[in-house]
This record gives structure tokens, C-alpha cells and sequence, in this order.
């Protein structure tokens, strides 16, 4: 049976959702809603279902909506979700988050806690991996093909350059400097932790360039950034807003290597490749060559529909709460990474231990 859905916050994330919720079979979407009214009237109008103005009418005049999906963006493309989210969670509604979960830690900590409280889903959009390549390079290190993790690199950003820069307008942007971290660095490290785990210390040496300088941009662009894993694998990540055109791997690539072999996920969606270890290799000897999956696609847009659909799978399927993909708890870790970043910045580039995650306390209905 379909699940009913409700969307708050219209704008083009709240557009491309509905859109992709039309296609799927288990999705019905009911309701939306925006504070803004001529945009909850022409998404109403677009696809076929009732305009509210208000999260607290749309739940009190639908009384079958069981997920409200939250797409409002605001400061550093989070601050508007946190009030919604809880106030869904609060009226017992399962919740799907755009991501970042919140643009601050601590509502974010606050969001998660009480959804376990709750017992209601709580979801984040952290969609890079829901891909077949991440799927392909899953199978790989389930298989033991990987071994043991050794390091993980990760670059995630924008092509530009200095000829293509222009100041930011928006008042979310403007002014803030944190937002490229904040805004961005989840999926990155969202991936990162999906295939290598946990990570215990960050450093990050980050910085912006002559030209945001001079134009009075205070946004720190460009973040390099070290970590360790708790299994003890290292890892980097490059990620930065435009500052440069990037070159080999386009503008999303994933190298994870380990003691049996090394994958690498290009441009997200397009292909995977993977090298096997074999005996006999000599250290600078000509690489082996690689076994290469390429799924034939650049669309990136699916992973929107791949990753709304696991949701619905994973609450029409009533999985328990530590099986949800892409929950708020793991959205919560990405978070706290990108705090520990924001923290080493401001310390000049000292490590930091990101807060760990709340102890789970196991699904009651499940465990025996």
C-alpha cells in the first residue's frame, strides 16, 4: 500500500521530490504546504493535491498522512528544518529531512533524540550512495574482495574558477562563512562513513581564495580536510565551491582501498572500478588492470528517486529503527563531523575528536 506523504516547503527541492514521489508506487502524496502561498498554490495546482499554509493545519485536516517530508532550505540550507521536523515528530509522523539534517549540532542532537522517543522514522536525504555503483562497490567489500580498510580518499565539489566567480545575493549565503561546510561537506562524508565507518579525529586546513578576498566573500571554500577511522583505515577529503576547475575524476570521486583490493565510484552514478591485489605485484610495477563497471548514465537526478523510494521501502516495510537507511542518526554523525571541521578550522588546524553518537538503545520489538 502506498504511503501518504505530505511536503512542506515548495521551492525547487520541494518540487523535485513530488516529482520523483509521482513515479513511484508507493508513494501518495496528499498534501503540501509553504508559508509561501502562491508557491504551495502552483505546486498544489502541478500536482493535484490540496495547498496548506501551515505544517499545524496540514496535519490537523489529514488525518492519514503518516510521512511529512521536509524541504525548506534557509541559513546554510538547513536552519529552516529543524522547527518542522519536530513539530511533525511531535503529531507522531514519520520524517523525512532534506539534508544537512540542521545547519546547528545541537538541534540536531535534539532532533534525533526525540524521534527515538517518539518511535517515529526519522530520514535524511543523504543520497550520494543510493546509486548502483555504491551498490556495486558495497558488494565488493561484503564479498572481502576490499580486506581491511586502509585509507579512503573522497573529492566532492564544484568546477569554476576565478573567470566564473560570482559574490552570492542570498541572505542565506552572504555572510556566512561556514556555509560551504555546512551546506555541502554531509554528502561527502556521508559516503565516506557509509563504506569506511565511523570516524574519531578530524583536521582540517582550510581557507578561501584572493578573489573571495577581495570581493569581501568571507566563506571559507576550499577545505582539506584528514581523518581517522575507528577501524583504523585513514582517509581525505578535498572538497571546495568553485575555487578551481577540477581535473582527474570530475567532480565527485571516491577511492577506498584495502588490503585485497581498491575500488573507485567516478562522478557518482557513472561507474565503478576495481583493481585486485594479486601476488607477485612489484611496488612501482605497471598497475594491473582494473575490472570496470559503467552503468552508462550522468544523470545524477536519480539518485533522488533511488533514495525517496528506499524510505518508503523501509517504512511500508515497518523495518526496525536501527535498519533504516540514511536515518537521522546517521545524518547526526555527518553532522557532528562537519562541526569537528568547523572546530579545527577555528583552532588553526588542530585535530579534533567529533562528539560520538548517543548510545542506541536497540528497537523493543525486534531484539529478543
Amino acid at each position: 500500500m502506498a504511503v501518504k506523504i505530505g511536503i512542506v516547503g515548495m521551492n525547487g527541492i520541494g518540487n523535485n521530490h513530488a516529482a520523483c514521489y509521482r513515479d513511484d508506487e508507493l508513494a501518495d502524496v496528499i498534501a503540501v504546504c509553504d508559508v509561501v502561498k502562491e508557491r504551495a498554490d502552483a505546486a498544489a495546482e502541478r500536482f493535484g493535491v490540496k495547498a496548506y499554509y501551515t505544517l499545524k493545519d496540514m496535519i490537523e485536516n489529514e488525518p492519514d498522512l503518516e510521512v511529512v517530508d521536509i524541504t525548506t532550505g534557509g541559513i546554510d540550507n538547513g536552519s529552516w528544518h529543524f522547527e518542522p521536523a519536530m513539530e511533525a515528530i511531535a503529531a507522531g509522523k514519520h520524517v523525512l529531512v532534506e539534508k544537512p539534517l540542521c545547519n546547528d549540532v545541537r538541534e540536531g542532537r535534539e532532533l534525533v533524540a526525540f524521534a527515538e522517543k517518539r518511535h517515529v522514522y526519522l530520514g535524511c536525504n543523504l543520497n550520494h550512495y543510493f546509486t548502483p555503483p555504491a551498490e556495486k562497490a558495497k558488494q565488493y567489500m561484503d564479498s572481502g574482495e576490499v580486506g581491511e580498510l586502509v585509507y579512503c580518499l573522497a573529492k566532492m565539489g564544484f568546477n569554476g574558477g576565478e573567470m566564473n566567480y560570482a559574490l552570492a545575493g542570498s541572505d542565506k549565503i552572504k555572510g556566512h562563512p561556514y556555509f560551504h561546510m555546512r551546506a555541502f561537506l554531509t554528502h561527502p562524508f556521508s559516503v565516506m562513513r557509509h563504506f569506511c565507518g565511523d570516524i574519531t579525529h578530524i583536521q582540517t586546513f582550510s581557507d578561501r581564495p584572493g578573489f573571495r578576498r577581495n570581493a569581501g566573500d568571507v566563506m571559507v571554500s576550499i577545505n582539506s580536510i584528514h581523518v581517522k577511522f575507528a577501524n583504523g583505515a585513514v582517509g581525505y577529503l578535498l572538497s571546495q565551491r568553485g575555487d578551481a576547475v577540477y581535473g582527474l575524476g570530475g567532480w565527485w570521486s571516491l577511492e577506498v582501498a584495502g588490503s585485497r583490493g581498491t575500488f573507485c565510484i567516478e562522478n557518482c552514478v557513472e561507474k565503478v572500478s576495481f583493481w585486485k591485489a594479486e601476488k607477485g605485484i612489484a611496488p612501482i610495477s605497471v598497475q594491473p588492470a582494473p575490472e570496470v563497471t559503467d552503468f552508462g548514465t550522468s544523470d545524477f537526478g536519480r539518485t533522488f528517486n533511488h533514495r525517496l523510494h528506499a524510505f518508503l521501502e523501509d517504512v511500508s516495510g515497518k523495518v526496525s529503527f536501527d535498519r533504516l537507511r540514511a536515518s537521522g542518526r546517521d545524518a547526526l554523525a555527518v553532522l557532528e563531523y562537519v562541526h569537528a571541521v568547523q572546530e579545527s578550522y577555528e583552532r588553526g588546524g588542530e585535530v579534533v575528536r567529533p562528539q560520538p553518537l548517543p548510545p542506541f538503545h536497540g528497537d523493543p520489538h525486534v531484539l529478543l
